[in-house]
Parts: structure tokens; C-alpha cells; sequence
């Protein structure tokens, strides 16, 4: 049994955490089997049930990889300590060495940990949180230099067109819902139903399936209620165009360019998505695992429902792990089709 346990901590073997604890009798320490500290002379190692046998015995936790945490994964309780104390600290200077201090982490280690269990860095992280906190305060009305002072911003020019570009818009557009801001759009007929595509000057901000066309302007007023809508059929032509020969199993030679917001969960989930061939499909744990979440699978099916151009980025190719549609923002009908006339397409071929 003892040797079991000495391969599992070799290996680091997460999924025998809670089944035992190793201590080293030359630290005087004691950890869980995937404890991420360098491997023990197999001589200084003893192995307990639990830990209170081993600090019965005289041994002390390991502040690495906590194995008295109450939900067997020290790893997953320092990210989200880790988490907390980023959204804590959101209006001072948070560098990774200041992080790697306060968790008695090297900076490498924290980094790597922190992205594994989450697919971000701890900045994309921080920053991603200082973007909600803008937009929450803009949408409460305060104004931008409150705002972005609160959620942890300076009042740089840099920073000011970094939350630009991030939001879409300035800030100050933001806050007044966009008013400024105008929406450009059509609406035409698709194997799908009628299909609308909306762009601002910088891309495509929505693409949208409904029965008619008041369906599709009320959703795009819901989306934007405050921006100058545009009807535009000339200048949308081209990108609607594309659309249409992707719809139809028709793999096109133009890129959309796309101007949408999105966490950095959100973006990573979608970048994925973005990979996933032609015709092809991946279930809601498999992009979770390829992006690094294993655990993550709602997740995953919550940033597909809230996808904002569906097609450019291709959510319909995510389905069940039982291989069922699942759902989709316009209906699994549409799902099934999308996927039927891109499988048409390739078999063809």
C-alpha cells in the first residue's frame, strides 16, 4: 500500500487527494499527494490517513498545498484566495510579484497555478474585473472619472483608450447607452429564417435569427437601446454575403472583423470556438478542457448562449457530451441546421 502511495506523490497524482497525507520527517511538514513542492527522499517520507494523524504525530500543514482544506483541493482554495484578493485590491498596483509575496508563492508558480485552474493570468484576471466594475458604475450613472477611479483605473489617456477599445466605445458613450454611437444594419432572407447583421464602424456587433423582421429590430433595439439604429443594405452587403455562404456549408475566403465585448473567460471560450473545423463538433466538456477549465462545462455553455454573432463565431458546433443539440440562443432547430448544411457541404467535397 505504502508504495501506491509513494508512486502517487512521484506522479503528483491529484486524484488520491484526501485518501492519504505524506510527511517528511526532515521539514517536519506534512501535504496532500499533489502537493506542487519538489519530491522528498523516499527515506523522509511517512504516510497518514488524514491529517490529524499526522499533526498528532508532530508534524504541521504544508501552507503550499493546504491539505487541511475543507474541499480536498489546496490548489483550487489558493486561486480563489487568490481571486478575492485581486478583487480587493483592484485600485493598487497588483504585479505578480506582490502576489507571489502575499501567498508565500514563486511568481512562476503562482502564474502557471493561477492560469491552469482558471485559462487566465492573474492580470487578465484583475483586468477583466476592473471592466466590470466600469461598466457596472457607468450603467448606475455616476460619471467617467468617478467611475473609472472606483473600479481601480487612473485617469491616463492609455488607460482611457485601453476600457475604449474593451467596451467598443468610449466610456462616456457607454454611459449614455451608446447614444452616440451609431448601429448600422439590414436584415435578409436565410436557409435559417430571416437573418440580421449590425455592425458598428469598427465590425460586426450582431448577427441575429428570427421569423420577421419587427422580431429582429426589436431584439437589436433590446441589444442597443440607446444607440442611432441605421438601416443600411448597400454597405452591409458584403458582410452579409459572407454570412450567407457560411450558413449554406460554404467555407468562405473573408474573415468578418468583429467588435463585440466579452469577459476574458468569454474570449477564450470563443477564440476556441473560433478553431473548431468546418463542419466539425466538440462537446461543452471537451472546449472546456481544451481551454485549460476542465471543470468548467456550464461555464462554456453559458458564454455560448450569450454570443452575440452567431455563425462568425460558431456555437452551433458545441453540443451535448450524449452528442443532443443542446441549446442555442435561436432555437436547436436552427442548430440542427446549421450543422446539417455544413456536413452536406463537406461530404460533397
Amino acid at each position: 500500500m505504502d508504495e501506491s502511495r509513494w508512486k502517487a506523490v512521484l506522479a503528483r497524482d491529484a486524484s488520491w487527494d484526501g485518501a492519504f497525507v505524506f510527511a517528511v520527517s526532515s521539514t517536519g511538514v506534512f501535504c496532500r499527494p499533489s502537493c506542487p513542492a519538489k519530491r522528498p527522499r523516499r527515506e523522509n517520507v511517512r504516510f497518514f490517513p488524514g491529517p490529524e494523524q499526522a499533526e498528532k504525530a508532530g508534524y504541521r500543514a504544508c501552507l503550499r498545498c493546504r491539505p487541511k482544506a475543507a474541499d480536498g483541493n489546496g490548489t483550487l482554495e489558493m486561486v480563489k484566495s487568490v481571486c478575492r484578493y485581486i478583487e480587493q485590491h483592484l485600485d493598487e498596483p497588483l504585479t505578480l510579484a506582490r502576489l507571489a509575496t502575499a501567498f508565500r508563492r514563486s511568481p512562476f508558480h503562482l502564474q502557471r497555478t493561477f492560469k491552469q485552474a482558471l485559462g487566465v493570468t492573474p492580470r487578465a484576471y484583475a483586468d477583466s474585473c476592473r471592466l466590470t466594475a466600469l461598466k457596472r458604475n457607468l450603467r448606475a450613472g455616476h460619471n467617467v472619472t468617478r467611475a473609472m477611479y472606483d473600479a481601480g483605473y487612473s485617469s491616463s489617456s492609455r488607460l482611457y483608450e485601453r476600457t475604449a477599445s474593451q467596451l467598443g466605445m468610449t466610456p462616456d458613450k457607454y454611459r449614455r447607452g451608446a447614444i452616440a454611437a451609431t448601429i448600422r444594419y439590414t436584415s435578409v432572407d436565410s436557409p435559417l429564417g430571416r437573418m440580421l447583421v449590425a455592425a458598428t464602424d469598427k465590425g460586426v456587433c450582431a448577427i441575429q435569427f428570427a421569423n420577421s423582421d419587427g422580431e429582429l429590430q426589436e431584439g437589436l433595439k433590446r441589444e442597443f437601446p440607446f444607440a442611432v439604429r441605421k438601416r443600411d443594405d448597400d454597405a452591409m452587403q458584403g458582410w452579409t454575403r459572407t454570412l450567407l455562404q457560411q450558413i449554406k456549408g460554404e467555407e468562405s475566403d473573408s474573415s468578418l472583423p468583429l467588435d463585440i465585448r466579452a469577459t476574458a473567460f468569454q474570449r477564450r471560450v470563443w477564440s476556441y470556438l473560433q478553431s473548431i473545423p468546418f463542419g466539425a463538433t466538440r462537446s461543452y466538456g471537451e472546449v472546456a478542457k481544451a481551454i485549460g477549465r476542465p471543470t468548467a462545462a456550464r461555464a462554456v455553455a453559458r458564454a455560448c448562449a450569450t454570443n452575440p454573432v452567431a455563425v462568425a463565431i460558431p456555437c452551433h458546433r458545441v453540443v451535448r457530451e450524449n452528442g443532443e443539440m443542446g441549446g442555442f440562443r435561436w432555437g436547436t432547430q436552427r442548430k440542427r441546421a446549421l450543422l446539417e448544411l455544413e456536413r452536406k457541404n463537406e461530404a460533397s467535397v
